[in-house]
């Protein structure tokens, strides 16, 4: 046993020794402009390191460099900038003069993808190329390979735009790759932008063996988390896989097996991009459930609520802006094509619940065709395929809405209007304007439509009660129902509807129930929430009383005007005259019968040219 350990000691003290006299006898220097050199003749790039290298023994052999910058050919700023590098080697190959770097790892760096770091390299003649090849990497003696990349706490600079920059922070990134040039990617990092925090994190596989031509990769692991700003409460959070490839020739980039979730959402699909030229994205996308209220944090207003008790999102500072122009402006559609087919098996919507929600877009740099946007709201359906001209600001949008059996009380909750009227709403129309915001809609949309109802309700108004109290306080004959509800039931209703610059002219208005009949017209006014109808009433049951009455009035039409907001409605009801007449008609009928009784007498002659003058 004590021969043995005297082995293991002097086996030991032999490795020190040999490492040390290897570091003593190896200038890491000597590297420097070799290692220069071969990245500028695979990549164009100038590798520049400042101070000396030196050994790092334990516990890993490492060449430990002082600040250390990657520059593009021409490049105002290096693409890569860190204060040190560390160059993990292996052992055994220096010993036969050849520099393998297990892992080089940067850490604090800074990667810059900006103007200032692309490429510059101006216009010159290109050089005859010379036979003569430069020597390579084992006739000069010298391997240099690298297994792995590591980058830990830096930051990445990504300027798409003059004034769109993106701060990627906590940037840790780690790269390895096998002899095969298949690799591994693990990555995670936080961003920053407009106080909202996306933190995300992901592995791949890579295969790079037809690289810069080709590679694809295999994303098996993707988590992220959105918070902040105009974010529900609770964030969103979700996790994805899929597969992706590009093919630099073609700029094609291609994602298949695309799974992704978001919060108790679930997205499935494919997409592909054509980068070069003027770009065209192909995109498919399936869910068994979507749920924008959630994503959203969007909740119908309720009441008397406060506004502190359905606050759900965190907002962001009123900073003082157009918001009409952000909410029209669609100008990033004219700088690409695009084609989109998304299906939904159950959607919801600012709290409408639909099925089967079908999209089919085609965009042509601005010029989008809406194909199809349809779905069903049990029992009704919908579609509304139309076009959109987003060469302009505002955006021009061309709709022929067709609409069955859709409950139109849902349709005032989503977009929070009053709950006037209710019933099964149907339309079939032809509407066009300038925006999308609720003001555009209310003024620069016009139109014209067939609008019909089923089992629809006035709510807060009885027509059938107003008229009936006005009835019975003029003449003490006739009663009324002795129970009322606080709405008007009609069992269906049709009108003429005419749309030009937020006044919807309503024309032909016909509306029927078991209790009354109406016609007539009116305006509805969007922009300012009021409503203006004249309507001829007939109320045909629910009398009491005198029955010759009660048959003249079911077939006496009674002006009636509700106008005023849609809040709290207002009423004309003009009685006196139906009242008058029916009075003169029963004095007439009365004198018409003594005088039938009294043909022969002077009196009866007299009040007879009486009753004709």
């Amino acid at each position: 046993m004590r021969r043995l350990l005297t082995t293991l000691v002097i086996l030991l003290v032999v490795i020190i020794a040999g490492m040390t006299s290897l570091v003593f006898l190896i200038n890491p220097n000597d590297f420097r402009d070799y290692m220069a050199d071969r990245v500028e003749q695979k990549s164009g790039y100038q590798l520049a390191i400042n101070g000396d290298l030196r050994w790092h023994v334990w516990p890993q052999l490492s060449i430990i460099a002082g600040q250390t910058s990657l520059t593009a050919p021409g490049a105002r700023k290096p693409v890569v900038s860190a204060e040190n590098m560390r160059l993990d080697v292996k052992l055994w190959p220096l010993l036969s003069h050849q520099l393998a770097v297990k892992q080089v790892m940067f850490k604090n760096a800074v990667i810059r993808l900006t103007p200032e770091s692309e490429a510059n390299v101006p216009d010159a003649p290109v050089a005859p190329s010379s036979s003569v090849q430069p020597p390579s990497e084992l006739e000069a003696g010298w391997k240099f390979d690298i297994d792995k990349i590591s980058v830990a706490d830096s930051l990445l600079i990504w300027q798409r735009g003059e004034n769109d920059q993106i701060n990627v922070r906590d940037l840790n990134l780690q790269l390895e790759q096998n002899a095969h040039r298949q690799a591994t990617l693990e990555l995670s990092s936080r961003i920053n932008r407009n106080q909202r925090d996306l933190i995300f994190s992901l592995s791949a596989d890579l295969d790079m063996k037809k690289y810069p031509e080709q590679f694809s990769a295999n994303v098996n692991k993707f988590a992220y988390e959105l918070s902040g700003a105009d974010i529900p409460a609770q964030g969103i959070q979700g996790e994805g896989t899929m597969q992706a490839s590009y093919e630099n020739n073609s700029q094609r980039l291609t994602l298949s097996q695309l799974a992704l979730t978001a919060n108790d959402n679930q997205l499935s699909g494919s997409a592909a991009a054509t980068l070069s030229g003027t770009a065209e994205y192909l995109v498919k996308l399936d869910a068994e459930k979507l749920d924008l209220d959630s994503l959203s944090g969007w909740q119908a207003k309720i009441p008397g609520q406060t506004a502190q008790a359905t606050k759900t999102v965190t907002s962001a500072p009123v900073i003082a802006r157009d918001i009409s122009k952000e909410t029209n402006n669609f100008s990033i559609l004219t700088s690409f094509n695009a084609n989109l087919a998304l299906n939904v098996a159950d959607l919801t919507y600012r709290s409408l619940n639909i099925q089967h929600f079908s999209l089919l877009a085609e965009n042509h740099q601005g010029k989008v065709n809406l194909k199809t946007l349809s779905g069903t709201m049990s029992p009704g359906d919908f579609s509304l395929p139309g076009t959109l001209d987003a060469t302009q600001t505002p955006v021009l949008i061309s709709l022929k809405p067709v609409v069955h059996n859709i409950e139109l009380g849902q349709l005032l909750t989503a977009y929070n209007l009053p709950q006037v009227l209710s019933g099964s709403f149907s339309m079939n129309g032809d509407a066009s304007g300038q925006g999308l915001s609720a003001e555009d809609f209310s003024q620069n949309w016009s139109g014209n439509a067939q609008l019909s109802m089923e089992n629809a309700k006035l709510n807060g108004l009885n027509i059938q009660q107003l008229v009936q109290q006005a009835i019975t306080r003029n003449n003490n004959s006739v009663q009324g129902l002795e129970r009322y509800e606080h709405f008007t039931a009609v069992k269906t209703l049709q009108a003429q509807g005419d749309l030009q610059d937020g006044i919807l002219q309503l024309s032909n208005l016909v509306a029927n129930s078991d209790m009354l009949t109406a016609k007539g017209e009116g305006t509805i006014n969007f922009p300012e929430s009021q409503s203006d109808m004249n309507l001829s009433v007939r109320v045909t049951g629910g009398w009491q009383g005198n029955n010759n009455l009660i048959a003249r009035l079911k077939n006496t039409d009674i002006p009636l005007r509700v106008y005023g907001p849609w809040s709290q409605l207002n009423y004309q009801l003009q009685v006196d005259q139906v009242l008058r007449s029916q009075l003169q008609s029963e004095a007439k009928s009365a004198i018409q019968n003594w005088i039938d009784k009294n043909k022969g007498s002077k009196e009866g002659k007299d009040l007879k040219s009486l009753i004709k003058q």
